[in-house]
């Protein structure tokens, strides 16, 4: 019995060793990847653009460009904005910008105290990159990184230029400025001023404004008892645009005048088409928005350090009534 017992044991044996060789070479045989654990993504940069105007034609595509950039850079941008130019709503969005830490911020400059102190020192000493778009502010009140946008110098010049073109060198003209001027409207007028002064027999009538649409008609009102015989009209500020046309309108038929504004205007682009504008500074601001999350995003990721603090210019030209 004892011999029998040996003899079986011996043969579960080998059955569970023939089985177990087998198995094993099936697993050295076979396709068997061990699970691999996926690589950390990488942390994705969060930037915001935050303007002044919210769905206005211009801002629109502010928006669109640098969103569609976002998109193609892998990072995250959320565009944040007030409306009617509501300066306190728009400098709490900075300074929640700057609390929430984001890596970058592009934003509408503002020539205010209130813009330079967040972004001269809160900014800075959070480590966040502000870059301005559309509209600059003297870079050494500000210390942001750089400007994308218009040469509003040039646009200045160019509005002049085409004035001359339609009116001739001689004549009188109204120029309706802002009683706070923001520095890319100071260089329109340098603009515009630095060609007309080039012609003697052009009488020009600077006056200025406060924006509300009550303030504008009666600034042009009073222009227009002070200089009833005028010729031209152009609005620094394009917001004022549509009041002051409307103000003309009451007065007399617009078509005789000649009326120039910029494209940054809710209604520029609507007065164009009607004809009550002969002539606009037509500007790139997909581009800018696009050039803007471009830039930031090699500061951020130190393939272009430190970046032209003169700023990045985009394309300009004038547009004509005639054009359209």
């Amino acid at each position: 019995m004892r011999k029998i017992g040996i003899i079986i044991l011996c043969c579960v044996f080998a059955i569970l060793s023939y089985f177990t060789f087998v198995s094993a070479e099936k697993v050295f045989n076979s396709d068997f990847q061990p699970p691999q654990t996926s690589a950390p993504n990488e942390e994705q940069y969060r930037l915001v653009l935050i303007t002044q105007e919210l769905e206005t034609p211009f801002w629109d595509k502010v928006g669109e460009g640098a969103i569609k950039q976002a998109q193609k850079e892998g990072v995250s941008l959320e565009v944040w904005g007030s409306y009617g130019n509501n300066q306190d709503d728009f400098l709490k969005k900075i300074e929640i910008a700057i609390h929430s830490k984001m890596d970058g911020i592009i934003v509408q400059g503002l020539d205010t105290e209130e813009f330079k102190s967040l972004t001269k020192v809160k900014s800075a000493s959070s480590g966040i990159p502000i870059i301005t778009v559309a509209n600059d502010v003297p870079v050494e009140e500000s210390l942001r990184k750089t400007y994308v946008g218009s040469d509003q110098i040039l646009a200045g010049k160019m509005i002049a230029k085409q004035l001359i073109s339609d009116m001739g060198q001689s004549g009188k003209v109204i120029i309706l400025g802002e009683s706070e001027q923001e520095y890319h409207q100071r260089q329109r007028l340098q603009g515009i001023q630095d060609v007309l002064k080039g012609y003697p027999n052009v009488e020009t009538l600077y006056a200025e404004t406060t924006d509300t649409k009550e303030q504008v008609i009666a600034a042009t009102q009073d222009l227009l008892n002070q200089l009833p015989d005028v010729d031209a009209f152009i609005a620094v500020n394009a917001n004022n645009a549509g009041a002051m046309i409307q103000e003309i309108g009451r007065r007399s038929q617009v078509e005789p005048y000649h009326i120039y504004t910029f494209d940054d205007g809710p209604e520029s682009l609507s007065l164009l088409n009607q004809g009550k504008l002969d002539g606009m500074i037509e500007q790139s601001p997909e581009k800018m928005g696009e050039l803007s999350v471009n830039l930031i995003m090699k500061y951020l990721t130190d393939v272009t350090v430190p970046l032209n603090m003169d700023g990045y210019l985009t394309d300009i030209r004038i547009v004509k009534a005639t054009d359209m």
